[in-house]
C-alpha cells in the first residue's frame, strides 16, 4: 500500500519532463518513434490515457528502459488516485477481510514476511529470525494476520553456505 500523502508523478509528467523535453521532442516525433497515432501519444501525455502492457513495451523500446518503469508507474498514480478518490475510498473500506481457514488459500495467496497488508491485517511472527545461528537452518514461522493464521513460512539462511554470505 502507498504511504505518502504527496500524489506520484504520473506518467504523463514523466513522460514529458523526464524524456521528451531533455530530448527535444515534439509529441509528433515521439509518436513517430513510436509508431502510434499523434493522438495517443497526447492523451499519455495529458494523463487522460493510462499505459498498457502493449504501450509499455513500446515506450521501453523507444527510451531504453524496461516496461516495468512504465506499468509501475502507471500503477502508482492509480493506486494514489484510488485511495483518495472519496467515492473509491468509500467502495474500498466497505470491503472486509475473509475469515478464512488455514491451509485453504493457495500458498502464492499467503502473504511472506514482512509483506505489507491492509490497514486492518497486520503480519505477526511468531518465531525471532536473530535468534539463529549463521548456516543453521531456520525453523517454521508462523504468520498471523489479523489474528488468524494464514500460513506456515519455511525460509532458508544462505548465510554461510559455500563460503558465500
Amino acid at each position: 500500500m502507498l504511504t505518502t500523502k504527496r500524489k506520484p508523478a504520473s506518467v504523463g509528467e514523466i513522460l514529458t519532463e523526464e524524456f521528451m523535453v531533455p530530448l527535444g521532442l515534439t509529441q509528433a516525433a515521439l509518436a513517430e518513434a513510436m509508431g502510434v497515432p499523434r493522438k495517443r501519444v497526447n492523451e499519455l501525455c495529458n494523463d487522460s490515457r493510462g499505459v498498457t502492457a502493449a504501450t509499455a513495451l513500446i515506450l521501453a523500446r523507444v527510451f531504453g528502459n524496461t516496461p516495468d518503469f512504465w506499468l509501475n508507474t502507471q500503477r502508482r498514480s492509480d493506486l494514489w488516485r484510488a485511495m483518495h478518490d472519496p467515492k473509491e475510498r468509500e467502495s474500498i473500506e466497505r470491503a472486509r477481510p475473509l475469515e478464512v481457514a488455514r491451509g485453504v488459500l493457495p500458498t502464492w495467496t499467503r502473504p511472506l514476511s514482512g509483506a505489507r497488508l491492509p490497514e486492518q491485517a497486520a503480519v505477526q511472527e511468531v518465531a525471532e529470525p536473530d535468534d539463529l545461528a549463521v548456516g543453521a537452518e531456520a525453523p517454521e514461522v508462523d504468520l498471523e494476520v489479523g489474528g488468524h493464521l494464514a500460513g506456515r513460512l519455511v525460509a532458508e539462511l544462505e548465510l554461510g553456505r559455500d563460503g558465500d554470505p
